[in-house]
């Protein structure tokens, strides 16, 4: 499976696909965490067998591992203020998963497995808005994330407020069993503002849009002639963005009879072009046939914020990475 596109998410994040596991992925991370299990016996590997943070001279001993990964999600997990919605939770939790499947965080295949049946069923843990560390990732807001995968916090489930460990039961969900460093990996990375910047980019792609259609419909109204946004005029210039809105303008204005044609008022002796004052405007305000300009460098600006976050939804995040 290749990389998610914007178009992939914005379809799973509104039910409109079904988001599955594609066995390569579950592949690379299964090779990924039996690689990192057997290498890291005996060493000493950050965030494993240390400390966090200032906290990582110091060495775990064996015993202790397993509960230093619930005790990072457990002690990261203080957020405050509004809860994202459900929407903006599925966004996170689908960038998080797709990030731990590229393998190169060395998670247990349990990780993206759980994140998977809680996509699937709808489970979505509470999360809060403040309380990053900022540089280090999302943190706290991907440790309360963790928190619900182990069974454990408050979630938004069919709308309510509902304890994890009661939905869990209904939904015949294990919690998750973390492993190795799976607590780690779970909190450490950007998951979180990539997956409300998603949601944002799709509201303003759809306002954006809607403020085309709108645009188009005032041109109509008010009769304005088609050259504004005609094919030539606009791709002499080599603005993406604005060639974009000028063809959206003439999609959805090919078959209006109010739009009129330059050539047929004003180039042809007709009462019209004899007028000493010309009762209809030879050129409408800027704000109507300048639509193209105006809108263009948005469209440009929310194309490249696409690519942007499109890229780090498929990027790896992560301290350390494991390279098998």
């Amino acid at each position: 499976m290749g990389g998610l596109l914007f178009g992939d998410i914005q379809g799973y994040i509104e039910m409109n696909n079904e988001f599955v596991i594609h066995s390569n992925q579950s592949n690379r991370v299964e090779k990924a965490f039996s690689f990192l299990n057997e290498f890291s016996f005996d060493k000493v590997i950050y965030g494993i067998n240390t400390g966090f943070g200032p906290m990582a001279q110091y060495r775990i001993e064996d015993s202790e591992l397993n509960a230093l990964q619930y005790n990072l999600v457990r002690s990261h997990a203080n957020g405050t203020g509004k809860l994202f919605s459900e929407r903006e939770v599925r966004s996170i939790m689908i960038c998080r998963l797709n990030t731990l499947a590229l393998g190169k965080s060395g998670v247990s295949l349990g990780v993206v497995k759980t994140l998977e049946s809680f996509i699937k069923a709808e489970v979505y843990p509470n999360i809060y808005e403040h309380g990053s560390v900022g540089a280090s990732g999302d943190l706290v807001q991907l440790a309360h994330l963790g928190l619900g995968l182990i069974g454990e916090g408050l979630c938004s489930y069919k709308g309510e407020q509902r304890s994890v460990s009661d939905v869990l039961k209904e939904t015949n969900i294990s919690p998750l069993q973390l492993q190795l460093r799976d607590g780690l990996a779970l909190i450490n990375g950007t998951s979180c503002m990539t997956g409300v910047a998603i949601t944002n980019l799709i509201d303003a792609k759809r306002l954006v849009d809607t403020t085309i259609l709108l645009s188009s419909s005032i041109n109509e109204i008010l009769e304005s002639y088609d050259d504004s946004f005609s094919s030539f005029i606009n791709n002499s210039k080599m603005h993406k963005g604005q060639r974009d809105v000028a063809q959206q303008m003439r999609d959805h204005l090919s078959d209006s009879k109010l739009i009129k044609r330059r050539e047929d008022h004003l180039y042809t002796k007709t009462d019209e072009s004899q007028q000493k004052v010309f009762k209809n405007k030879v050129q409408e305000y800027y704000s109507i046939r300048c639509v193209p300009q105006i809108i263009g460098p948005i469209v440009d600006t929310i194309s490249s914020a696409i690519e942007v976050i499109q890229n780090e939804v498929n990027s790896a995040n992560d301290n350390p990475l494991t390279d098998v």
